[in-house]
């Protein structure tokens, strides 16, 4: 008889979506388990570095400064251009020596890791927190009713077949995993774009990167299959990943590729006709550009390149997906622990999909500027400023207390916050009992009241109780004021549009929910929390 055993939640796929969905949900106390069908972790260079709204929720997850420690120095050489080869003409440069100053909106610094170190990290901290990840097991099927998930896990090493019966099935099996077509979710947008064939190889090229830790070109070269590709640095010296056009209809598969074919489009790529090549790798890739028509239906919820699939060029992909399970994580805690409502859920649709959306158009955008010209027909959007994209972003359709006037708006200045519900809570730097401490650190693990006014606290600790939500009051004073915390500068309340008698709620994802002037007031707290976590408790 086939064994069945139970998770409150069941993670399919454990790459950087799914490893961070599962860290995050043992953050908030639910123990998932993830499963892949990899024999591990990735083990190629892939999606590198870590934007700053990623650091923030890494930090939170207490392993921000072990994923920096595992990428390069960003404040040291580095050049991202778009060029003829890797030692012809320059023909644009996108970022030069410098990665742009944010402190003033953020107290994090850029990461730099690849996939390959940062999705241990992930994994370890996650079963560290409780969650079990298991590799080499394939999901074969699974069927879902108003009670759960069933699905039918096959073990890859021993051959045994098991079930596992799960209140919700969280599916980050990428791009060309199964479950959002099981679910008849379709996924427009441009469609696969192009096929290439990627290549891991050793070559002396330090003096043609000029001695960078790392260094990235966008190929514009006609010489080379496709007529074009990608050439980057990797973690290992001498060590480089070498991608260029492959045609799919022509039947040939990675293997067919000899080392020699192989090894000249890296001497094009690289513009030195006699460099010695010795090819480690070879795969067959694409791009695409698809967005899933829904993130989620009944129990399954879609994160990763599974809900969202995007040119690499931007380098938010893999940023996106390990958002998209810190964002999913908090909802389905709530939901699992029984504070929420299920309908919380849907908010995870309406938040993500319009950023998925967002954040696939502009690298699509970003593809036609850097690598392919010829697509470009007027249809590409528009740039958005990088702060507004990833510390600007709003989600004023999801779980939050919207207000009267609000205009709707996707993204604003992050170095002119609005405090608004479902905007970003922005960056000030407190003291608390005379240490510096950023605002962010006071997020992560529940619902958080900010005002300057001690009524609040009582009012918060009584709503937290009558609902059982995870909720804390924090009074930040002035100095001198007598309070443990403070604000040196004077200007949090400005920030956050606040009076001194109001308050704001941020939740644990670092998004305002909801914002008063008004005194304390324990009834219109209590009401705020239940249309943010779809409460039908009167």
């Amino acid at each position: 008889m086939t064994r069945t055993e139970h998770a409150p939640v069941l993670i399919v796929g454990a790459g950087l979506a799914g490893a961070s969905a599962a860290m995050f949900l043992a953050l908030h106390g639910v123990r998932a388990l993830a499963v892949s069908r990899h024999p591990g972790p990735a083990d190629q260079p892939k999606a590198r570095g870590q934007s700053w709204h990623t650091m923030e929720a890494l930090r939170i997850a207490g392993v921000a400064e072990a994923v920096r420690a595992a990428g390069f120095d960003a404040g040291r050489s580095m050049s991202i251009v778009i060029a003829r080869t890797l030692t012809g003409p320059v023909l644009h440069e996108i970022i030069g020596e410098d990665w742009p100053d944010w402190s003033h909106i953020t107290p994090e610094r850029m990461g730099m890791a690849s996939q390959e170190r940062t999705e241990p990290i992930l994994i370890e901290r996650a079963r560290g927190l409780g969650a079990e990840v298991r590799f080499s097991t394939r999901l074969d099927s699974f069927e879902q009713d108003d009670g759960g998930v069933v699905a039918h896990l096959h073990d890859l090493a021993t051959g045994e077949g098991y079930r596992v019966r799960a209140g919700h099935l969280v599916a980050a099996d990428g791009w060309r995993g199964g479950i959002r077509d099981a679910l008849g979710i379709g996924a427009p947008g441009r469609g696969t774009i192009s096929a290439s064939l990627a290549l891991i190889v050793e070559a002396d090229l330090e003096e043609a990167i000029q001695g960078r830790e790392f260094s990235l070109h966008y190929l514009q070269n006609p010489d080379m299959a496709g007529g074009g590709g990608v050439f980057t640095t990797t973690d290992a010296p001498g060590r480089y990943a070498c991608a260029f056009g492959h045609d799919p209809e022509s039947g040939k598969r990675a293997e067919d590729y000899t080392d020699a074919e192989c090894a000249e489009q890296v001497r094009l790529a690289a513009g030195i006709p006699d460099l010695d090549v010795k090819v480690l790798a070879k795969d067959t890739t694409g791009t695409a550009h698809a967005v899933a028509e829904r993130f989620g239906l009944g129990r399954v919820h879609l994160i990763g390149d599974c809900a969202h699939t995007m040119p690499p060029h931007g380098g938010q992909g893999g940023n996106t997906a390990v958002m998209d399970g810190f964002y999913l994580a908090w909802k389905l805690a709530a939901v699992v622990q029984g504070w929420a409502g299920p309908g919380l859920l849907d908010s995870h649709d309406a938040e993500r999909r319009p950023y998925g959306r967002m954040i696939a158009d502009q690298q699509y955008a970003n593809l036609v500027r850097r690598q392919s010209p010829h697509l470009a027909d007027g249809t590409e959007a528009e740039p958005v400023p990088p702060e507004r994209l990833l510390l600007g972003y709003r989600v004023p359709d999801g779980a939050v207390v919207r207000e009267e006037g609000d205009d709707g708006a996707l993204t604003e200045d992050p170095a002119a916050p609005t405090g608004r519900p479902g905007s970003h809570a922005p960056h000030v730097w407190l003291e608390r009992d005379g240490t510096s401490l950023p605002v962010l650190d006071l997020f992560g693990r529940g619902f958080v009241l900010l005002s300057e006014d001690p009524a609040w606290v009582p009012a918060a600790e009584r709503a937290s109780r009558l609902l059982g939500v995870p909720l804390r009051a924090e009074v930040v004073g002035t100095p001198g004021s007598g309070t443990a915390l403070t604000d040196p500068r004077g200007h949090w309340r400005s920030l956050y549009g606040i009076s001194a008698e109001g308050a704001t709620l941020v939740r644990p994802d670092r998004f305002i929910a909801w914002r008063t002037s008004a005194p304390a007031d324990e009834e219109g707290l209590v009401a705020a929390l239940r249309t943010i976590l779809c409460r039908a408790d009167a």
